[in-house]
Order: structure tokens, then sequence, then C-alpha cells
């Protein structure tokens, strides 16, 4: 990768995660007026239909480009994305945008710590005193005593651990196969899913409301290319540390969208989980590179 790939592919990233940001604001807000299975399920329906024009586009042709070996694998992968997703849309709208998203940002050390046990990937020291100092952050942000240290904590949690088992065996699974077959049974088989449990819970919508949930969709759609986008034109290492600026614009958005508080020490125990994912980030770069 040349240096203007990767500025570019910087570029892309930080349009992903405002794209993401928007989305994670709309999903709030519907899931508010409507459900969580609702939602969701919508936005499943755009981005199965978004992993199907890719699958058409393939070069070697649908059949061949989806056939999996993997399928329970797979499935499972399914089962573990919709339900995070469920988790993390219901936080949004019981704990705000902010605080979910301050306690999501430990997932990457979650990915870190699953990928010994699973992937069978050495974690050092320093990895495992990131891994800790990040749960510290945690704490920080959840100030046991506070109105916010209560089981709701727990979805976003629970959010954060679901999308690190999925992020894993995605990883797993990407070893005996292409990604695009991960990344696209995980679109359909997550759209079959949830309509078999979203079509309980429909509620009739005014056309505006369709209106916001379509640019859900199209958000949803719009961020999943932009990362497909980024990491063909960069190197990983490169861009990951741009991610964690969605956390910047989703507290600007819980702010100024959704009137949410802005803590002290959420801002504190934020920076000391981003600090810490930053210091396995690099780790995992300086052993990829040695």
């Amino acid at each position: 990768m040349t240096a203007q790939d990767n500025r570019a592919g910087i570029w892309l990233m930080i349009g992903a995660v405002a794209a993401l940001t928007v989305q994670d604001g709309l999903s709030r807000h519907l899931a508010g007026e409507y459900t969580v299975w609702q939602t969701i399920m919508i936005r499943y329906w755009f981005f199965a239909g978004f992993v199907l024009l890719l699958a058409l586009r393939q070069p070697q042709g649908l059949r061949a480009a989806v056939t999996t070996r993997r399928p329970g694998l797979n499935l499972a992968r399914a089962v573990l994305h919709i339900s995070e997703i469920c988790l993390i849309v219901a936080s949004f709208t019981l704990i705000g945008l902010i605080n979910t998203h301050a306690v999501f940002a430990v997932c990457p050390l979650l990915v870190a710590a699953l990928s010994g046990p699973v992937l069978g990937e050495r974690v050092g020291l320093a990895r495992w005193l990131a891994i800790g100092a990040g749960f510290c952050g945690i704490l920080i942000i959840l100030r046991p005593g506070s109105d916010l240290f209560s089981p709701l904590a727990l979805l976003a949690l629970g959010s954060a651990a679901l999308f690190a088992l999925y992020s894993v065996l995605t990883r797993l699974a990407t070893r005996a196969e292409p990604s695009f077959v991960a990344f696209f049974w995980s679109g359909i088989l997550g759209a079959v899913l949830m309509s078999a449990i979203g079509i309980w819970f429909w509620q009739p919508m005014p056309l505006e409301d369709w209106g916001l949930t379509v640019a859900n969709g199209g958000f949803a759609i719009l961020a999943n290319w932009l990362v497909i986008r980024c990491y063909t034109r960069a190197e990983a290492n490169v861009v990951q540390p741009f991610a964690y600026l969605q956390l910047v614009f989703v507290m600007l958005m819980g702010v100024a969208v959704f009137g949410e508080p802005l803590q002290l020490a959420t801002l504190i125990g934020a920076a000391v989980v981003v600090g810490a994912g930053l210091v396995t980030l690099v780790r995992v770069g300086r052993t990829k590179g040695a």
C-alpha cells in the first residue's frame, strides 16, 4: 500500500464511522418510537439486498461466490450478530448513545482476549495489561454507586462481548474461505432470522417515519460500502485507530440531537478504554510486522 492509498483509506474510515453514527441515531429514534425488533428487521432487509447485489456482481458467479463449507459456523455468526445489534439498539433507548458507545469501546480489547483461546493466537503480558486497563476505564464510566451502574449497563457490555465473539469467529471463518462468503451469509441469514422474529412485532408507520427507516437502511449500506472500500485501499493497522472517532461523533450527536448529558467520568473512562485499545492495536501491529 502506498501513502496515498493509506490517506484515502483513512478518509474512507472517517466517512464510515460518520455514517454509522447517523445510523445509530436513526436506530435510537425508531426503536424508541416502535420496537427494536421491527427496526433491526427492516435494517437487515437493506443489508441483505446490499450483499445480494454484491454477490450478483462477483466475477466468478453467484453460486461460486457464496458457497460455504462451514454453514454451522456462519449460522452461529449470524445469531451472534443479530443478538449484538438488538442489544446495542435496546441500550441506545435505555441508557443513551453516549453511555452505550463509551462502554462498547471495550470491544477491541475483548477481541484481543478471545483471540487466544479461540484462534490460538499469543496474547502477551502487555496486551493483558491493556485489557485490564480497559476494564478499569469501564468502571470509571459506570461509576459504581451511580444510576448508570445498573443491570441496564450490561446491555452495552453484553453487546460488546457478542460482537467480539462474532469478530473472532469471522476471522476463523475467513481462514477457510473468502471473506465475502462470511459477509454474504451474515446479511442473508441475519435477515431471515430477524424477519422470523420482527414480523410478530410489526407496527404501522406514517410516511415520515418510513422516510427515516429508508434513511436508516441507506446509511447502513453506505457504512458497509465505505468499510469495504477502506480495507481494499489501505492497511488495517493504519486505518483502525480512526474507527475510534465514532465515539467522538456519537458524543456530539448525543448532546446536540438527543440532549444526553456528557459526564466528566464518561470522558475520562472513554479515554482510558480507547487508549488501552490503541495500545493493543500497536502491539498486534508490531507482532504482525515482526
